[in-house]
């Protein structure tokens, strides 16, 4: 069995994790594929388990399942790098939050036998596809971003759902978001949480001037158009934070939800909504320390 390491080893909790599991593989007979320069910043000692290689792509396209060590970040990361390759992906977390990221270093024990026999289910998120009027397509499995840049000035963006004009917004910008990053920049900017596995569109203005503007959950069955206008602002359209300058105003995508999924573990004992509750600290009221 071969599993493949996909880390950011700007986390120094990634250290950690890296060797113990490390130590798990020794002991159970399982070989790690790891980018070779990603294994270098770590600084730990080799090991005879390890194949090094000279991407994280050529780690996953070679593994049978994928350990992702870091943050949702790095999370992102991996599904933009392995989309289409269909790899079950195992997120753990040595960031700070990880609603995705969700298994801990004290957990990972546990986890990896879990994977070696086959314990597990898979929880397949879908991507956001966004084509733009001159057929160039992108996927998030988070959110799509429009949004002003290095301006005061907001910014006027149309959204369309099935040929239907929803709202015309005056904001700094908009917010598309799958139920995946409905607990990411759209939760931060008012947006509401939406269980992952809903086939719906998030739709959230960043800072709208009228405070009756509020945000959107749409069926996923229909198209969404979005439309920057002509204006003064120069403008940003990003995907999971991968950022473009928009060169052209009007700027149009239309956002359907992908056939393409990304395939999480869900381990035995791992409930979204336990994961919440940690998390965002639902329930935890420090007057009852005392």
């Amino acid at each position: 069995m071969k599993f493949a390491i996909v880390a950011n080893p700007l986390k120094y909790e990634v250290r950690g994790v890296l060797e113990n599991t490390i130590k798990w593989a020794e002991e159970n007979e399982v070989s790690l594929c790891i980018h070779q320069l990603t294994f270098e910043e770590t600084h730990i000692e080799g090991s005879d388990i390890l194949e090094f290689t000279a991407s994280d792509e050529e780690s996953i396209k070679k593994a049978d399942l994928v350990l992702v060590m870091g943050g949702d970040g790095t999370i992102l990361y991996t599904a933009r790098i392995s989309k289409g390759i269909g790899k079950p992906m195992l997120g753990i977390n040595s960031g700070r939050l990880g609603f995705m990221a969700n298994t801990q270093n004290e957990d990972l024990v546990q986890a990896l036998n879990n994977l070696k026999s086959g314990n597990y289910t898979l929880d397949k998120r879908a991507y956001l596809k966004a084509t733009d009027g001159t057929g160039n397509e992108y996927y998030a499995l988070n959110e799509f971003l429009i949004t002003r840049k290095d301006s005061t000035t907001m910014v006027n963006i149309s959204a369309e759902y099935d040929n239907t004009l929803i709202n015309t917004y005056w904001a700094d910008g908009l917010i598309v978001a799958s139920p995946t990053g409905s607990t990411a920049y759209s939760l931060a900017s008012g947006g509401p949480i939406v269980v992952p596995g809903t086939e719906v569109f998030l739709v959230t203005p960043i800072n709208p001037h009228t405070l009756t503007t509020r945000p959107l959950i749409l069926n996923a069955n229909h198209p969404l158009k979005i439309i920057a206008e002509k204006q003064q602002s120069e403008m940003l359209f990003s995907y999971d934070g991968q950022v473009h300058e928009i060169s052209e105003l009007p700027f149009e995508v239309e956002i359907v939800l992908s056939s393409l999924t990304f395939d999480l573990i869900h381990l035995p004992g791992q409930h979204y909504f336990e994961t919440l509750r940690k998390k965002l600290m639902w329930g935890m009221d420090s007057r009852r320390e005392h």
